[in-house]
């Protein structure tokens, strides 16, 4: 796809990776585990430039049909000390944000909803690269590889993909079952890789993802995305706020969220509801921060 949120390499991670998953008593980490900024590399980089452009203002009421006008990816932040990208305000394009989704895998031909759950295969594994290894506190064995058909922000069906624990793997289908035939609408969902964790952060990614084998920032413990137990849902929508930190960086205009706009998670939503309903909690809930992409199955 167009979009591959990236973030830099720089934090100090058990396994190189930066990644969301605190819980509510957890220090300062963010959430990005499913990398929520950055970009594809400019070769593979799809290129899309719809011709209903429109300039976002504050709440607008004639954009439904229009996309967004922001080259994803292209506009490296410069780092903070702590190795986040300088957070900044959202820029107009993407207050309101919209993108018709590139298909990586084919998209259902029915338009209707299918899955597919299946074991983490050699080539899955090198697609994932970085994101998990032989250190990582759950075996591939213990992993499945779903396929889920999910609704963009273009009203079509798409197919996505996630690892998660194999325990989770048919609730988790179920859920992304309810949300399709809810059309909430989510913008990508793929794999993270390599390329993801190595690339330079941009604050403007929207990946929804699961597994990335990482450790909270502290290294004190493992992420529940180290185990496939957290699924971060449309992130730049959706952001992790505490104190000054606001990731992805350039998402702070989704922090009110009494301004409500497509993909965002609202503690009405049929996001916290059919998550809830197999057990999994919502980082929106938090008091000490706010998480409100995660869900988890631990808490954390």
């Amino acid at each position: 796809m167009r979009r591959f949120g990236r973030y830099a390499a720089a934090l100090l991670l058990a396994l190189t990776l930066t990644g969301c998953g605190l819980g509510d008593d957890d220090a300062a980490d963010g959430d990005r585990t499913a990398p929520t900024a950055g970009s594809r590399s400019e070769k593979d980089r799809p290129r899309h430039r719809p011709t209903d452009q429109q300039s976002p203002t504050k709440r607008p009421t004639d954009r439904a049909s229009s996309y967004s006008d922001w080259d994803l990816g292209a506009h490296p932040l410069p780092l903070r000390p702590d190795g986040f990208g300088v957070m900044g305000p959202t820029p107009p394009a993407l207050v309101e944000r919209r993108f018709a989704t590139v298909d990586l895998l084919p998209p259902p031909e029915d338009g209707r909803f299918h899955s597919t759950v299946g074991p983490v295969t050699d080539e899955i594994r090198r697609r994932m690269g970085k994101t998990w290894s032989p250190a990582c506190p759950v075996g591939l064995d213990d992993l499945r590889y779903l396929t889920v058909s999910f609704r963009g922000f273009d009203g079509r069906a798409h197919t996505g993909e996630l690892v998660v624990a194999a325990s989770e793997a048919a609730d988790v289908v179920s859920v992304f079952d309810a949300l399709f035939a809810a059309a909430f609408p989510i913008e990508e969902m793929r794999l993270p890789t390599t390329a993801d964790v190595d690339a330079h952060p941009t604050g403007d990614g929207n990946n929804t993802a699961g597994l990335v084998c990482r450790a909270t920032r502290g290294g004190g413990s493992w992420s529940a995305h180290a185990y496939g137990l957290a699924i971060d849902v449309n992130p730049f929508n959706n952001p992790y706020q505490k104190g000054d930190v606001v990731l992805p960086e350039l998402a702070s205009s989704y922090l009110d969220r009494s301004w409500r706009r497509p993909g965002m998670i609202q503690p009405d939503s049929v996001a916290v509801r059919e998550f809830a309903r197999i057990g999994w909690s919502w980082g929106g809930a938090w008091s000490s921060l706010k998480d409100y992409q995660h869900f988890t199955a631990t808490g954390r």
